[in-house]
């Protein structure tokens, strides 16, 4: 029950409802921002990988440095899904009320971009 939902003298029952609708949506678009926050981690990640080629110039062993790069590559990959998973699980316990989350199917589309741009960082960082 939303506040438009309310008639005009609510009971205590239909003002828990409303506040327990809030709580529900607040909690949808706090889910949105943890899942963001986490897609910017894992880009973070790919960045450090990205960084790590100045160290390929300056060492005797590249090989180690282009593994360490992918490590974080492949960090960056399991933070994008793991991102994925835990807002789903949020979602199917949640329901929205007066605002529209995300849908599962944009955020897993999101990861999917992203994994792909990780992958082609790391095949990059081994072919320079």
């Amino acid at each position: 029950m939303t506040n438009a939902d309310l008639p005009d003298d609510p009971s205590s029952d239909d003002l828990a409802e409303t506040r327990t609708a809030w709580a529900e949506d607040r909690t949808l678009l706090a889910n949105e921002r943890t899942f963001a926050g986490w897609m910017r981690t894992g880009m973070a990640c790919i960045g450090l990988a990205l960084g790590m080629k100045a160290v390929f110039k300056d060492t005797e062993y590249p090989l180690l440095a282009k593994g360490v790069a992918e490590i974080f590559i492949l960090v960056a990959i399991a933070i994008f899904w793991s991102a994925v998973v835990k807002s789903r699980k949020t979602q199917r316990r949640m329901s929205d009320h007066d605002v529209e989350s995300q849908s599962y199917r944009k955020m897993t589309a999101l990861a999917f971009i992203l994994t792909i741009a990780a992958v082609a960082a790391g095949i990059t960082l081994w072919l320079l």
